[in-house]
């Protein structure tokens, strides 16, 4: 009998909530973790006896806030001085540094020792949690996985999430744009869509990133038209705002300061509250947050409406809308021309961003609503999992007609005189993509050059972000000015770029592959990770057969309590009856000694 050929799976990696999916029996299967719940906090917490992941993290937040890390994946490939995440380490609770080559490092307390941990290491966690709950759903082994990243995350930043996924065990098949994968979700079944071509707008504002995508869709081919975001800006600074304002009142009200130094608790109780109020928002106009002993045992009792979420945010849903203009300027579409917007991930429930969407998109005096056809807290997974069936040969004919064009969501090119940026391959171009170009040399017998890679919309490179550096040495004597060095662009399907230098006068070449060592790991870093990953899967799984054999004991010595206490009573009553019946007949006595004995058998056998 042939063996079943195993599942590749789709992995949306998010700020907030994680999804796994996988295409099976001629359709996509959300997968649900332990808990039965169909997307995973991604958090990961450590105490003095375990490594939690996942609800169990999320679950003791309040209690054990300086080591219980979420928000990762605004970390991960980023430089600790980068001005985004020194912006958000001032509202974490837990501790983050700089190592030597300017990467935030979180420390975290474990077993009662320090330990400082990458974000790919926190990211890889979430993702092993998520491989863990697959193969347990699925009865075999996983280790292809497509997993989706954001579609303005950089070079830096796809990277760091491909050695995170790396960490984790899995084969790493393609790292997808997560509203490229949404289009894939809600357009795959739509048989309008194989009418001719659609202009589809997808509209993608999770947890922590943000991303505008114009689609379009014909007859199963998905190109990307334009792509534009923010991986800064989501439902966190909804609720960051939110808090802010009430630490504000809180201060003004009792003159304490609440802040994440001295406070991370009360920090930590107050954040939870406003993600509750802004759910509770999308459905009602008003609200009430009410924690007792917040601070120094005052409490806070306050109403939030509907309004006031709105215009303390006005700033980042006027910033939503303007990117939304902005991509369609960039894939020359009007906003007539576009045939659906599909809303993806849990922000996108806000009624304030469904109202400007539905006004923007204003036809005729017509309001167009906005594709519900799919949970946008599944559609990246569900769009990855396709992804995923098509790279690993499954399906039928109309799951392998798809075709996936995506696009760079950054310009590329490198610096020449004075620090101006050379383009070589222009934001938007489709991908994989190849460019070459050729310079020359700045001086007469100039004996190398460096090649400095940026990407970015900055004609100046010091507003571009630096990808890499590539030296040709050993010239041979040219004069300046003469085109002699050939620069080429390759970029893979994953929108990982690979350079190469030629000097074509005398064939000396080199190539890299651009992997950002200042925000990456090495491979040696990896291959302590991967160790201590599975050092913490032993400790996790010892934990659990712990806690398993004190359930189980505990549970037996109540169960023996009461069956002591049921054989007390029996006997008692037996006892009762003897001093009554002291002149019985034989039969009476061997039919009650009888009794206590099938009483006692009852006991012995019987659950409680």
């Amino acid at each position: 009998m042939a063996a079943t050929k195993r599942k590749a799976i789709g992995i949306d990696l998010g700020t907030t909530y994680s999804c796994v999916a996988v295409w099976r029996n001629n359709r996509v299967e959300i997968i649900p973790n332990d808990q039965g719940y169909r997307i995973t906090p991604s958090y990961v917490a450590f105490t003095e006896t375990e490594r939690l992941i996942g609800d169990a993290a999320i679950n003791q937040l309040a209690t054990n806030p300086h080591n219980t890390v979420f928000n990762a994946k605004r970390l991960i490939g980023r430089r600790f001085s980068d001005p985004s995440v020194q912006q958000d380490i001032k509202l974490c609770p837990f501790k983050v540094v700089p190592n030597n080559e300017d990467k935030p490092m979180i420390v975290l307390t474990y077993k009662g020792e320090e330990k400082r941990i990458s974000p790919q290491e926190i990211s890889s966690m979430v993702l092993s949690k998520l491989k863990d709950d697959a193969e347990a759903y699925l009865g075999y082994e996983v280790k292809d996985a497509v997993i989706t990243v954001p579609a303005h995350f950089n070079n830096s930043q796809r990277q760091a999430t491909k050695d995170a996924g790396k960490i984790a065990g899995f084969n790493v098949m393609r790292i997808i744009n997560e509203p490229t994968a949404a289009a894939i979700a809600y357009g795959f079944d739509k048989i309008k869509w194989r009418e001719g071509e659609k202009n589809v707008l997808v509209f993608d504002l999770g947890g922590g990133t943000f991303d505008v995508s114009l689609v379009t869709n014909d007859e199963g081919m998905f190109k990307v038209k334009a792509t534009l975001g923010d991986t800064h800006l989501g439902g966190v600074d909804f609720d960051n705002n939110l808090v802010n304002r009430l630490v504000e009142l809180f201060h003004r009200k009792y003159k304490k300061d609440l802040n994440i130094t001295e406070n991370s608790k009360a920090l930590g109780r107050l954040r939870s509250a406003c993600e509750k109020a802004k759910r509770l928002l999308s459905s009602t106009s008003v609200t009430t947050i009410e924690l007792d002993s917040l601070c120094e045992g005052i409490d806070l009792h306050v109403t939030v409406t509907r309004a006031l979420f709105e215009e303390i945010n006005k700033d980042l849903f006027r910033k939503c809308m303007e990117t939304v203009e902005k991509c369609l300027s960039e894939a020359k579409i009007n906003k007539n021309q576009v045939h659906d917007f599909v809303l993806v991930g849990g922000s996108t429930r806000i009624p304030k961003i469904q109202q400007l969407l539905k006004e923007m998109f204003r036809v005729n005096g017509e309001i167009k609503e906005p594709c519900k056809s799919i949970n946008p807290d599944e559609a990246v997974a569900y769009g990855a999992a396709v992804q995923a069936a098509i790279l690993n040969d499954e399906g039928d004919k109309k799951i392998k007609d798809l075709l996936l064009l995506d696009v760079m969501p950054f310009s590329l090119g490198v610096e020449t005189d004075d620090g101006v940026m050379s383009v070589l391959i222009p934001k938007n171009t489709m991908i994989p993509t190849k460019k070459e170009s050729v310079f020359s040399t700045l001086s007469h017998n100039q004996d190398g050059v460096l090649v400095k890679v940026y990407e970015g919309e900055g004609v100046k490179t010091e507003d571009n972000f630096l990808l890499g550096k590539l030296e040709l040495q050993e010239f041979s004597s040219t004069p300046k000015k003469v085109p002699n060095i050939n620069i080429c662009f390759d970029v893979d399907v994953n929108g990982i770029l690979e350079v190469t230098a030629e000097d074509k006068t005398q064939g000396l070449k080199k190539k890299i592959t651009i992997i950002n060592k200042e925000g990456r790991l090495s491979c040696e870093e990896m291959r302590r990770m991967v160790r201590d990953g599975e050092k913490y899967k032993v400790e996790d799984e010892e934990a659990r057969k712990k806690v398993k054999a004190k359930n189980l004991f505990e549970n037996y010595v109540y169960e023996m309590r009461e069956k002591v206490k049921m054989l007390e009573k029996a006997v008692e009553e037996i006892i009762d009856w003897f001093d009554r019946n002291q002149l019985a007949e034989i039969d009476e006595f061997e039919f009650k000694k009888q009794e206590l004995e099938n009483t006692i058998k009852v006991l012995q056998f019987k659950k409680i």
